[in-house]
């Protein structure tokens, strides 16, 4: 984990940690990500690396049972946080790390659920300068533009395919954001894992 150091404190980063296709997309048109390949071996290799990320629904039929090693925070739209609620999950999929849904309307009585009502920018640029483990953007699109200045790494998990449309990385912004090519990765299953790092002002 790499933390920004600013007067002397120690900063959490933002990390946007996602699936995309080949061309940019999160999921197709419709927000569904499950065409991405779930290949049983890069699932093994992604969860040991950082266990937090496991949902909680699949965490015990995949035997994940490590700590928090990168993340102990989680950051989504409403819309990512969905699909929890439908599945009956009222403390969303992420209850063993803190969870932070950014939405205009109030969410269902949880305790591991906090609500963002507020501009999400500020709200991360605050709660990066609080003690604490890295911060973890898992979506979406129109929320990462929303964060687009606060985004510190992008660690994409690059699948095997072409989508062709659907939701893209950042959408609603057009300013471009330079970043540096960290690592890149191949993993088991054909996933390619790259990371890019913000440089350093």
């Amino acid at each position: 984990m790499t933390t920004a150091v600013v007067i002397g404190v120690v900063m959490r980063n933002l990390v946007y940690y996602v699936a995309a296709s080949i061309d940019g997309y999160i999921a197709d048109r419709n927000g569904d990500f499950s065409v991405f390949p779930q290949h049983p071996d890069t699932l093994w290799e992604l969860f040991a690396r950082y266990p937090e990320t496991c949902p909680v629904h699949a965490r015990e039929a995949l035997g994940v049972t490590g700590e928090a090693r990168r993340f102990d925070a989680v950051i989504m739209g409403r819309r990512t946080y969905q699909p929890a609620l439908d599945m009956g999950l009222s403390d969303g999929a992420y209850p063993h790390v803190t969870q932070y849904v950014v939405s205009h309307q109030p969410l269902p009585a949880s305790s591991s659920v906090r609500w963002v009502n507020r501009d999400p920018a500020g709200f991360i640029a605050d709660l990066k300068r609080q003690p604490g483990k890295d911060i973890w953007l898992c979506g979406g699109g129109e929320l990462a533009a929303q964060l687009y200045d606060e985004i510190d790494v992008i660690q994409i998990k690059v699948n095997p395919i072409l989508l062709g449309e659907g939701i893209p990385l950042v959408r609603g912004t057009t300013a471009p954001l330079t970043f540096e090519v960290a690592e890149s990765e191949q993993l088991p299953g054909g996933i390619l894992l790259a990371t890019y790092r913000r440089p350093s002002s």
